[in-house]
């Protein structure tokens, strides 16, 4: 039987497990699935170790980057982005090979792309993590500039002090790349001034468990288009079969 998994810490959020098991018995297709909640990126030679039928991986938080010392090829898109959420080995040579690739930009971009309107010109990524590099490259190919929003003041980088409704007017995508109102902690939401919002404003938020976060319940509340990433998921997960189908019959 041939394994996949998905590393990362914590993985309690993650339905990647629940997709591709529903996946391989729909399908009949003699695989497993399986977490491997890493309290650090070190234990991934364990599970190479123990697993000699691993033969492709996704990546989550906090790991998106940290993976990318452990592999031994990168994709032009991986390198360009900058992180790797999915990894196919090769066993073809007898020691395992790790080619690392990103299905984020795929899933994001196919997700999004159906609500952007003429107007939806400039767009906030609240958050810096690895998901929020594939983010912004999306962005740039769909037409859009970008800035980042992060907490501490950074070149280049607007703070949630500095996003005023004057901001809000000219940026009407706002995507939402960090953890916050992901469950367990579905109480926490960016800090961003919600009543200036309108039905001009398109918020995207790439957390998927809950279904609804604050965020996004606040922005409908004002008339914005929401969603959330769960449709992203189910993409990116597509794309990571056929990523590790290149060579894993």
């Amino acid at each position: 039987m041939k394994t996949f998994g998905l590393i990362g810490h914590p993985l309690g959020h993650s339905f990647s497990r629940q997709f591709f098991t529903e996946k391989f018995e729909r399908e009949g297709i003699d695989a497993e699935y399986l977490n491997f909640d890493l309290a650090d990126i070190q234990q991934l030679q364990q599970v190479m170790d123990e697993h000699p039928h691993l033969c492709g991986f996704n990546v989550t938080i906090p790991y998106k980057q940290q993976v990318m010392p452990f592999l031994d090829e990168l994709s032009d898109e991986a390198r360009e982005i900058g992180a790797v959420n999915v990894v196919r080995v090769c066993r073809d040579s007898g020691e395992p090979k790790l080619k690392g690739f990103n299905s984020d930009i795929i899933g994001f971009m196919d997700s999004i792309r159906p609500l952007l309107q003429p107007h939806h010109r400039r767009a906030l990524v609240l958050g810096t993590g690895g998901a929020s590099k594939a983010i912004c490259v999306g962005l740039l190919r769909l037409g859009l500039e970008w800035r980042y929003v992060s907490r501490t003041a950074r070149e280049g980088h607007f703070t949630y002090a500095d996003i005023t409704p004057e901001l809000l007017n000219d940026y009407t995508v706002i995507v939402n790349c960090s953890p916050l109102g992901m469950s367990p902690r579905i109480d926490s939401f960016p800090e961003l001034p919600y009543r200036v919002l309108t039905d001009r404003h398109l918020l995207y938020d790439l957390v998927y468990n809950p279904q609804e976060t604050l965020f996004m319940r606040m922005g409908r509340r004002q008339g914005a288009a929401v969603k959330n990433g769960l449709e992203m998921l189910h993409l990116q997960a597509i794309a990571s079969w056929n990523f590790w189908n290149e060579t894993v019959s």
